[in-house]
């Protein structure tokens, strides 16, 4: 986080002491060369995470690739699973996954030598999505994993061409996101504790059209694809011994069970508008 701050301060930084020079720049001839900040917002869609699950590490040597057994021997978790949050206890029924608005400050560079545009730009905003898998067991009981982006930062080049005072652009970048996690769970017999890294790497990808009004502000559409690596988070089930995910004496363990998911990338897409105030 530091370092992705430290660039972002940097752009802006930068920003500040060559908005003189590149003014100078702006002109009828060069619409898109300059130093700009702005703003983009708009809404965030999730992919439908079709057979996503709950997986188990039942003797905790880090490979999830065990079943959590009833005394009698059975699959305690025979009900199945959904890709989103339970609205039941018993059955297998989840509501979708819940998308949202986003919102977006940014600042950035451009420079246009003829119609070609090559430039950098900083972002920094919020997205309200919420991204969650259940799990059903037989007592009956639900176990609910869900992840939210508290903040999504970015650094990204972009790349495009101009048409007099429009432009169509690319932009490619690294992002940093703190990712809250959350587990629930509609048993009490067992105690959950959640771990794991909330600060993930990721990339961003898309691209756009932006339109001059005017010798300094901009307006556009812009889509964009956000993906990070998300596969770190772990809750550790314990309690009483003899539970299904305590019990040593059908392949457990009785200091417990890890459970994690199956789908290890968070990731969605912004559909958002755009404007930007260009010195």
């Amino acid at each position: 986080m530091q370092k992705l701050t430290a660039g972002l301060l940097g752009l802006a930084s930068f920003a500040a002491l060559a908005t003189p020079a590149f003014a100078q720049e702006t002109t009828e001839d060069r619409p898109f060369s300059g130093i700009y900040v702005g703003a983009a917002g708009g809404y965030d869609v999730q992919p439908n995470d079709v057979g996503s699950r709950i997986l188990f590490d039942r003797n905790l040597d880090g490979n999830f690739n065990n079943t959590v057994l009833t005394g009698a021997g059975g699959n305690a978790f025979n009900p199945g699973f959904c890709n989103g949050r339970a609205t039941q206890t018993g059955n297998v029924a989840c509501r979708n996954d819940k998308d949202g608005w986003a919102y977006y400050g940014r600042v950035g560079m451009d420079v246009q030598r003829s119609n070609i545009v090559i430039g950098a730009v900083g972002e920094f905003g919020k997205s309200e999505i919420t991204d969650s898998v259940t799990g059903f067991s037989s007592t009956p009981a639900n176990y609910v994993m869900t992840r939210s982006v508290k903040w999504e930062s970015s650094i990204r080049g972009r790349a495009g061409y101009a048409a007099d005072t429009t432009l169509f652009y690319g932009t490619f970048g690294a992002g940093y996101a703190r990712i809250d996690r959350s587990f629930s769970s509609s048993q009490s017999t067992n105690t959950f504790t959640g771990r794991g890294d909330r600060n993930q790497w990721g990339m961003l990808g898309g691209g756009g059209i932006e339109q001059k009004l005017g010798r300094n502000f901009s307006v556009g559409m812009e889509y964009m694809y956000h993906q990070y690596q998300d596969n770190d988070y772990r809750v550790r089930v314990t309690g009483p011994a003899g539970t299904p995910f305590t019990n040593a004496n059908n392949g457990g363990t009785v200091n417990g069970t890890d459970i994690a998911r199956s789908d290890d990338k968070f990731r969605w897409h912004s559909i958002r508008a755009t404007a930007a105030f260009r010195f």
